[in-house]
């Protein structure tokens, strides 16, 4: 009789476990979908320096309009800078509603050269969850450098551009929905 209730309670774990396999396997699936999906949005190559040297010059203007701040002060307004900043400001959007959170995030560049990754793992789940789109910089090794020099420090492996309806904000709409941008210039003219 012993034998018998064995052999039930180990047929019973093998499903259990072949499940939980086909589970892990389907996450993985999932996850590995979730990055491929974000990374359509990256840019390297020409395409980056073009995007860097308009974003450059866009920052640049919108500097210039507004004065009165001095550039840390007017840099901290404008933009999340780093990993930690970027990921605190996204935990703080209410998931429901990016809008009512103090300070929304319209956008995040990531650089994808981050060594290690685990350090920017986090942040495709998080940025998909309160609806921020992640655009990737893909340089060779030297992506960090390239989103530095956007904000005027040594590296950053992350910048959250802070939704402030500037034109830093409707230059990266342009970015992000191209076809939206194409819409409204057709409504304006």
């Amino acid at each position: 009789m012993p034998s018998r209730s064995k052999r039930k309670a180990s047929d019973a774990q093998l499903p259990v476990t072949e499940s939980n396999h086909s589970q892990k396997k389907h996450h993985n699936l999932h996850s590995n979908n979730i990055l491929q999906s974000d990374q359509h949005d990256s840019f390297e190559g020409d395409r980056l320096v073009t995007f860097l040297n308009s974003f450059q010059r866009v920052i640049e203007s919108e500097r210039q309009s507004n004065q009165t701040l001095p550039d840390k002060f007017w840099f901290k307004m404008q933009f999340a800078v780093g990993i930690n900043e970027v990921t605190r400001l996204l935990e703080r959007m209410n998931p429901l509603d990016n809008a009512a959170s103090a300070t929304p995030l319209q956008a995040v560049l990531v650089a994808s050269d981050c060594n290690p990754k685990s350090l920017i793992k986090h942040l495709p789940s998080l940025a998909t969850s309160r609806k921020v789109p992640l655009l990737y910089v893909k340089d060779k090794k030297e992506g960090s450098l390239r989103l530095g020099e956007v904000v005027k420090v040594k590296t950053a492996m992350a910048i959250g551009v802070k939704a402030k309806k500037s034109s830093i904000n409707q230059f990266v709409q342009g970015v992000i929905h191209p076809d939206k941008l194409d819409e409204t210039r057709c409504l304006d003219s």
